[in-house]
């Protein structure tokens, strides 16, 4: 935990807050921190800064905070996956929230199993929970966005096809805020790839635009699916002669897109 991730019901003044449960076992057992310390802290959604510890015991942590300055650019790159089994899920948004991707759809397939989409995992609050681990990791404060999406062809055909063609989707619902500056429109197209083991064009590398990157279920997606894609103007890539997790191609792809 690089950062202490604050929240607005951690409050107690407007500059002082009182933390208890995760944050304060970290607090005391990894950061070894005592009465006048100083760690770094954010608030969700919000600026970044500077907390010194003037009270704490086995029960509570409070802390004096400042914040004064924004969190980390996000990376520009929007990323839709075939929902995963939940466990490989948990690591994949720790992963994705720490590389600064700020949308995330979790998308059907074929090759999806059905359980999955019944699973607690997807509530909201245990979504939010693997991505605020992420942030912490990484220093930043700014909540993705997930969105689910059941149905593989008319999301592919109506609202990625909007987002490939740098325009937003309006029939979108999401589990947190979005970021003050994420409304409008995208005023370049972006870069709109489906990585899939066998394709013959390689992935692209270093790019300085905006991204849509789609990725499949372990085996990837039937043909049908990626007709689908193609059709809806995303081009078909590789990553290289190895068919690696899911888990481990998310951070690898997106190392060398950007």
């Amino acid at each position: 935990m690089n950062l202490i991730l604050l929240f607005e019901e951690d409050f107690t003044a407007q500059e002082r807050v009182l933390l208890y449960g995760r944050r304060l076992e970290h607090i005391r057992k990894v950061h070894r921190a005592n009465r006048g310390d100083t760690l770094n802290v954010g608030l969700l959604n919000n600026r970044m800064g500077r907390g010194k510890i003037i009270a704490i015991d086995n029960s509570s942590v409070e802390m004096e905070i400042t914040l004064d300055h924004e969190p980390p650019p996000p990376l520009p790159l929007t990323l839709v996956i075939a929902l995963p089994r939940p466990k490989m899920l948990r690591r994949i948004l720790q992963s994705v929230a720490s590389l600064g991707i700020k949308e995330i759809y979790l998308i059907n397939s074929w090759r999806v199993e059905k359980s999955f989409w019944s699973s607690p995992f997807l509530a909201p609050e245990r979504l939010n929970n693997e991505l605020a681990i992420g942030l912490e990791q990484a220093k930043d404060t700014i909540m993705p966005m997930i969105y689910l999406k059941r149905l593989f062809k008319p999301f592919v055909t109506e609202e990625l096809f909007l987002l490939a063609e740098g325009k937003n989707s309006s029939s979108i619902s999401t589990f947190s805020n979005p970021p003050a500056d994420s409304a409008g429109t995208n005023q370049r197209r972006p870069i709109a790839i489906t990585a899939h083991p066998g394709a013959i064009t390689p992935c692209p590398e270093g790019i300085t635009q905006s991204s849509i990157l789609v990725m499949g279920p372990e085996g990837g997606f039937i043909d049908i699916e990626i007709d689908t894609l193609e059709q809806t103007g995303f081009t078909t890539v590789n990553i290289g002669k190895r068919i690696l997790r899911l888990e481990t191609a998310v951070p690898f792809i997106v190392s060398k897109l950007y």
